[in-house]
């Protein structure tokens, strides 16, 4: 699955330009290395933007909960991550309310991701011994 790299970047890109990484539904990546979100309604033209978001993870969490939200039960097959639909995710929202609630579950999970992280880089400079430096 994809991956958000340390240099903005979104993906790894062969010399031929085509990407080398698995991509969620309903994600993309901006140039600049943010991840947003967009879903159409279905029967209509009109589409729900989800939001932009750090992590792919953040991204595909927020388009499963407004897919739900659009689709119902039907839907759950196609999910990225089918186990972590918010339990706010209801299937008699107005539009506004399911941006509502697919950008509170991206934003938890964007937040999740961005902390671990963080775990990891300082327990990666923990672990530095004085004989790395000899």
């Amino acid at each position: 699955m994809s991956t958000s790299s340390d240099d903005g970047g979104c993906s790894n890109r062969s010399a031929g330009g085509t990407n080398q990484e698995k991509t969620y539904k309903g994600v993309r990546c901006r140039r600049w290395g943010k991840w947003v979100s967009e879903i159409r309604v279905p029967g209509s033209q009109e589409r729900l933007w989800l939001g932009t978001y750090s992590t792919p993870e953040g991204a595909a969490v927020a388009h499963d909960a407004a897919s739900y939200c659009l689709r119902g039960n039907t839907c759950l097959h196609k999910l990225n991550f089918p186990s972590m639909l918010p339990p706010t995710a209801r299937t008699d929202l107005s539009p506004r309310s399911i941006q509502k609630v697919a950008s509170d579950a991206g934003m938890a999970i964007d937040a999740r991701f961005i902390a671990s992280r963080e775990t990891t880089k300082s327990n990666e400079t923990l672990n530095i011994s004085v004989d790395d430096y000899l």
